[in-house]
């Protein structure tokens, strides 16, 4: 068993592989409980396998439903990781840590915790270039206004940033999904290369 992943020392993905010899069964441990997927599959065990990237030797370790006859199905890996959106090299490094920790609740599936941190590296991006008065919505239309992002970007950081964090921060509880996190840090990062 092989897991493509990105390793945080590499800071890229990376093949984590079983080092064992074929016939042994070293770093493994197979759980004779059954596993249920979403779907409803029945697998009738999990094997928890120690593996490490093939680039630098860190350790990993997944957990592998199989059995029953059907193909093995993938439930867990460690370490847990994320790839890290590029910014700027001047890029504060208050806005870099906050960029990494809205990635590192990602890497766990926090999405709503995700979400309320990039609305905090973007408020903190905005505050960081001048625009320290009123409202995050004022804040971003004044950026707009300024030239310093387009009126599409202007739009999308409301969107898909400001409105999902206040959801998160202000509303009633409800499930943000990983599309919401992805299209929120998707523009998070771009509105800090803007800058």
């Amino acid at each position: 068993m092989h897991v493509v992943a990105m390793c945080p020392d590499c800071g890229a993905p990376s093949t984590f592989e079983s080092r064992e010899r074929p016939g042994t069964i070293h770093g493994r441990i197979i759980n004779e409980r059954p596993y249920y997927d979403p779907r409803g599959l029945m697998y009738p065990h999990v094997t928890y396998q120690l593996l490490r990237c093939a680039t630098c030797g860190r350790g990993g370790l997944s957990a592998v439903a199989g059995g029953g006859g059907k193909d093995e199905l993938l439930i867990a890996f460690s370490p847990l990781s994320a790839e890290a959106a590029p910014v700027p090299a001047n890029t504060p490094t208050e806005i870099k840590a906050e960029l990494s920790e809205a990635e590192r609740c990602a890497a766990v599936g926090a999405w709503r915790a995700a979400s309320a941190m990039l609305r905090s590296a973007l408020e903190k991006t905005l505050k960081a270039n001048g625009y320290i008065d009123g409202s995050l919505k004022d804040k971003i239309d004044e950026a707009a206004v300024d030239g310093v992002i387009t009126a599409a970007r202007r739009q999308r950081a409301h969107d898909e940033v400001r409105v999902l964090g206040n959801d998160v921060l202000h509303d009633a509880w409800r499930a943000v999904d990983e599309t919401e996190y992805d299209l929120a840090h998707f523009y998070t990062q771009r509105v800090i290369e803007d800058f």
